[in-house]
């Protein structure tokens, strides 16, 4: 009877090539393309990390889609394929008109930068239309509902059993979050020397490396300074892995935005909420228009480059804007 053969795996030989990559599914001229587009994007326009993988993401979708049309020239790429391919991302994506808005925002950058450096005769993103859509009010706290927020953590029955003391941090998180409109990102990396007691300030970088100044009210500088004098030099490492930031995890390390989700959402639940970061960033800006603040103060205090994106908080106090265009009305 013969014997069985054997069903073990050959042995792995020693010092085999590893597996090269696989290569994208788009033409090496359109990668090249991708590539000098992500160099201008990050030396010329000088944008931050989250924004340049929300841009690679995009540009990655449109070369999957002209790839699927057979395109393999740059030269090819015109004011159809864009055209359809936004058709694509609704009907086959079925993205929701936010995200398709920041999708031709893309594509009107990519195509701008193109016909600016002579890979195209001419920008094909102009004959693109802007999807329509009604903006969504967003969601926010009130006056009320934020004091019982920023008041959640606190010294009695805390959590941080490792840490009592994060309880500060978090006071102090939550505090800055709502006095200055801060977004998740441009907390997690402010550093020490963006905080200024001096003139009651914080020196914030927003989005393409813009810097504004916010002042800071008394109830947050307190907040602040409590966690820089008695808990921040607690949890910074003598390595200098901190970086200089401000807000550090427990280890010692600069506080990553997922965890600064976590630590709002967490602190939000115990607060009998249901909050997120933005959601503090809307709340600041709401709040200051219902107390009658001008819409353009609040562009500069948001970091917003176009008014048209602060224009939703007017929605915040419809009762306020009509009493405004009654008074002010020829014919109100």
């Amino acid at each position: 009877m013969p014997v069985a053969a054997s069903k073990r795996r050959p042995a792995r030989r020693t010092g085999a090539p590893a597996r090269a990559p696989l290569s994208p599914p788009w033409s090496p001229d359109l990668d090249d393309l991708r590539g000098d587009f992500a160099r201008y994007l990050r030396t010329e326009c000088g944008l931050l990390p989250n924004s340049m993988a929300a841009y690679g993401r995009d540009i990655r979708d449109l070369l999957v889609f002209l790839a699927g049309e057979g395109c393999t020239r740059v030269e090819d790429v015109d004011a159809g394929r864009l055209s359809r391919h936004m058709q694509w991302l609704t009907s086959e994506r079925q993205l929701k008109g936010s995200s398709l808005r920041r999708h031709l925002a893309t594509l009107r950058v990519l195509g701008a930068w193109m016909a600016a450096t002579g890979r195209l005769p001419g920008d094909p993103s102009t004959l693109l239309e802007r999807p329509t859509k009604w903006r969504r009010v967003p969601r926010v706290l009130s006056a009320r509902d934020m004091e019982r927020l920023v008041t959640s953590p606190a010294a009695p029955g805390a959590p941080d059993s490792d840490n009592p003391a994060l309880w500060v941090r978090d006071r102090a998180i939550l505090e800055l979050m709502y006095a200055c409109g801060v977004r998740a990102s441009e907390l997690t990396g402010l550093t020490l020397s963006d905080f200024r007691p001096d003139t009651r300030s914080l020196r914030v970088e927003g989005k393409g490396g813009k810097q504004r100044v916010v002042p800071i009210g008394v109830p947050a500088m307190k907040a602040v300074e409590a966690y820089l004098r008695d808990v921040r030099p607690r949890l910074a490492q003598p390595d200098g892995s901190d970086r200089g930031r401000i807000f550090l995890s427990r280890t010692g390390r600069p506080l990553e935005r997922v965890a600064l989700w976590g630590i709002v959402r967490r602190r939000a639940r115990e607060a009998g909420l249901d909050a997120h970061p933005h959601m503090l960033r809307h709340s600041f800006a709401t709040h200051l228009v219902q107390g009658g603040a001008d819409l353009r103060v609040v562009q500069e205090l948001l970091g917003h480059a176009d008014i048209s994106t602060t224009e939703i908080y007017t929605h915040a106090d419809p009762a306020r804007f009509k009493s405004l265009h009654r008074r002010c009305h020829p014919r109100g």
